[in-house]
């Protein structure tokens, strides 16, 4: 059990968790989820932890197909600059390790936004704490679990 999947057990929202063998070598964490799950990455979405106006952190959440585009970020945040955020930092604000970071169950809570994509999906796929286990999920209790906000942040 991850503090992810027990965050979402604890709200008692509904969720599968999916487990795959995790490739030690890839470069990828989110386009090897969606070819080892079988689903497609725009209904993947990658947690990435980023910082804004140099002191403050946000997680953004993006389909593992699309680039997470900062200045939009920046904008929905309400900060003027958003860049990404030392790995030091991710693994200290999140208590997860890059590659398993979700946006669920971290150590102090990160404002949130996640790309407006996901709302057309009945469920989307983040990960759940660890490289190789994904947690599927509606989007509206994603949003809900984090306190976040849906917003255009991604490009192709």
């Amino acid at each position: 059990m991850t503090p992810a999947i027990n965050e979402a057990k604890k709200a008692k929202i509904k969720f599968k968790v999916h487990e795959y063998e995790h490739d030690e070598n890839t470069q990828s964490y989110g386009n090897e989820a969606a070819e080892k799950t079988g689903v497609s990455a725009n209904q993947i979405f990658k947690t990435l932890v980023v910082c804004l106006d140099a002191k403050n952190f946000s997680v953004a959440l993006v389909p593992v197909c699309a680039m997470l585009n900062m200045k939009s970020l920046a904008k929905a945040a309400g900060a003027k600059k958003a860049v990404m955020a030392e790995k030091k930092d991710v693994e200290r604000m999140t208590g997860y390790v890059l590659g398993g970071v979700s946006p669920l169950g971290q150590k102090k809570r990160l404002k949130t936004v996640i790309d407006a994509s996901a709302e057309k999906f009945s469920t989307i796929y983040v990960s759940a704490g660890r490289r190789g286990l994904e947690i599927e999920l509606n989007p509206q209790d994603l949003k809900k679990l984090t306190n976040g906000k849906f917003d255009e942040i991604s490009q192709q």
